[in-house]
């Protein structure tokens, strides 16, 4: 899902970079606000985790790339602007240092993986296990399933910008500057891999951690929960 340098034309991707700086601007003060001492560690290891789950690259048709993220994972934990923190610093450290994914295109991937991913997984997820008991199946149920869609959301997103591409950018003598395959191409593309395979790869890893920490520390899935709504913690469980 990284997308690349030259695949997107200014018009988009200085769009998508004025976007996330406020969003990175507010996800740095709730953060600073929200994330107690203790916490900062789990937050490292969600971007680390991230980073690591994202360098298992799969070259898809249509010029971009498919595999898992740990998005809807971080959120559950930590909170989707956590997430986005995180997610961002994996992504910004593989484009810089790896070359994987564009310069031009951070805040693109950063706003697909970053926002789309965690946000969209992460309600949910809180949707389906809304006042359910911290041990309930609910929880790893929703984690699944928020993950599986949030990831194929954000998968759908990325075609989306780089079908648009087409239209921003014409053929000049039959060539494209930039991406040069239509939405029903680009769109179709990215979304069957994500649908049929990196989703479901996706929401296995998320649901399984979710029922591991249900049964070693279920606070851990309490941690996001202080800063949106009230969860059901049992009694002598501390958040």
């Amino acid at each position: 899902m990284h997308i690349p340098d030259g695949y997107l034309g200014p018009i988009t991707w200085i769009a998508l970079w004025i976007v996330m700086i406020p969003l990175w601007i507010i996800a740095s003060r709730k953060l600073k606000k929200d994330l107690k001492t203790k916490n900062v560690p789990l937050l490292a290891m969600g971007a680390a985790f991230s980073f690591v789950i994202m360098m298992f690259n799969v070259p898809i048709f249509g010029g971009s790339t498919g595999h898992a993220v740990g998005g809807t994972l971080i959120a559950i934990v930590l909170g989707p602007w956590a997430a986005l923190i995180a997610v961002s610093v994996a992504l910004i450290i593989q484009a810089l240092f790896f070359g994987d994914g564009g310069i031009t295109a951070i805040a693109a991937n950063c706003f697909n993986m970053g926002v789309v991913l965690p946000f969209v997984g992460y309600y949910i997820y809180r949707l389906i296990s809304v006042n359910a008991d911290i041990n309930s199946s609910r929880h790893w149920i929703g984690a699944g399933i928020g993950s599986y869609i949030g990831l194929n959301v954000a998968a759908i997103f990325t075609g989306f910008e780089f079908g648009i591409q087409t239209i921003l950018y014409p053929a000049v003598n039959g060539k494209f500057q930039y991406f040069m395959y239509p939405l029903n191409v680009s769109v179709p593309a990215m979304a069957f891999e994500h649908l049929l395979v990196f989703g479901f790869v996706e929401a296995i890893v998320t649901l399984m951690v979710v029922r591991y920490l249900q049964q070693t520390d279920p606070s851990l899935l309490g941690l996001s929960a202080r800063t949106t709504s009230t969860e059901r913690i049992p009694a002598g469980v501390s958040v």
